[in-house]
């Protein structure tokens, strides 16, 4: 077939900078804070358990919607962490990770024309999504070098075509937390209007300082338009697995899994039933707070020598790292000699901006052992 005929719905898409970077950081071998997944493992019990249930012969289809004793257990958790009710049967769904919940979602609610909000930088996979479906996005950056939610931005931003706002709290790339004062300025925002929340809440276990997670689902008066998407891969440390669920009223849940059964159709089996067991005994995240928030303070304070400025993240195990004393070169040329030169590979953050913002700001991750972390500073003390 002629390369003529073949009609792109996204043309102007390329390989992702994630996928750039890790290859590129392999080529040499680099110490890689670039891309966002630990470099330790999960709990042994977990892993012992996901084995087991392979063993034990729990290798085909689960249901659509995934194990409702699995549902069960995550109602049980939501109500004790957010005081939130959500029916196991009717308003929670397994999905395969949290990208593919949000794609679900984005093409169940997002029309041909509809305007969708995005708070930039963003990940990657909200803007893609959106156009894939006929939707338009638009951005509502967040200003540096804070990275606050910018309120009086967005509400001017809304239109009457406006369909659905995407929210990331925590915030990836940037570490931004939402407050309590950020969610009352939203509910004002939305209230009296058919726009949907779209709250990607992966990082919800990683927040830092004695900051709490303020989850749309602590709010009944925004339940009713709220889709929020959650990641086991994130929290327990096994983004490989693939495993996330999302909480929503019936009525949006049902167009959800509408999509979802043809989508993904069934999430990982053994998986499934390796997580009903472990949520058994209620699960200490604060532990989890206080590890990341350790790793946090090793890079940040690892930093404070060089020429690199740092406002400590917030949440989520990114770090946003300003290097504009040490060089005028565009963030991908940086972020590329970073590894040719000093073994280190971080993110460009101008790849989450629709315009290629280039601020002279990379992204690193810190979910790594300490010992990775500080190989890493050693090679970004002689910069």
């Amino acid at each position: 077939m002629s390369k003529k005929n073949i009609f792109s719905k996204i043309p102007n898409q390329g390989k992702t900078i994630f996928a750039i970077m890790s290859e590129l950081a392999q080529q040499h071998q680099a110490i890689d804070l670039s891309r966002g997944f630990p470099d330790f493992n999960t709990h042994q019990e977990l892993m012992d358990l996901y084995c087991s249930f392979i063993q034990k012969g729990y290798n085909q289809y689960a249901p659509v919607d995934g194990l409702m004793s699995l549902r069960e257990r995550i109602a049980e958790m939501t109500q004790s962490l957010y005081q939130a009710e959500y029916l196991p049967d009717s308003e929670i769904t397994i999905t395969g990770g949290a990208t593919e919940a949000l794609f679900t979602a984005i093409t169940a609610f997002v029309r041909e024309g509809d305007e969708v909000l995005i708070f930039e930088p963003a990940y990657d996979s909200y803007s893609p999504a959106v156009k894939l479906n006929g939707g338009i996005p638009a951005f509502i950056e967040m200003p540096r070098p804070n990275y606050s939610f910018d309120w009086e931005s967005l509400q001017r931003a809304i239109t009457g075509n406006t369909r659905m706002i995407i929210l990331n709290n925590p915030h990836n790339p940037t570490g931004a937390v939402m407050s309590a004062w950020d969610v009352e300025k939203l509910s004002k925002i939305v209230k009296g209007t058919n726009i949907l929340l779209l709250s990607d809440e992966v990082y919800e276990h990683v927040v830092f300082d004695g900051a709490s997670h303020e989850s749309l689902a602590l709010y009944p008066k925004l339940k009713d338009r709220t889709v929020i998407v959650n990641s086991f891969g994130k929290t327990f440390h096994v983004t490989g697995w693939r495993i996330g669920y999302v909480l929503a009223p019936k009525e949006l849940m049902n167009e959800f899994r509408k999509i979802h059964q043809f989508l993904m159709y069934t999430v990982n089996t053994p998986v499934q039933y390796a997580f009903e067991e472990f949520l058994k005994t209620p699960h200490p995240f604060q532990q989890i707070k206080e590890m990341y928030q350790r790793k946090r303070d090793i890079l940040v304070k690892g930093l404070e020598g060089t020429k690199f400025k740092v406002s400590p993240s917030k949440g989520t195990y990114f770090q946003c790292v300003d290097y504009a004393a040490i060089s005028d070169e565009k963030d991908f040329e940086f972020a590329s000699r970073l590894i040719r030169e000093n073994n280190v590979a971080s993110i460009p953050t101008s790849y989450f901006y629709k315009a290629k913002n280039d601020n002279k700001v990379i992204r690193f991750c810190f979910a790594k052992q300490d010992e990775t972390l500080y190989k890493a500073l050693e090679q970004l003390s002689k910069i």
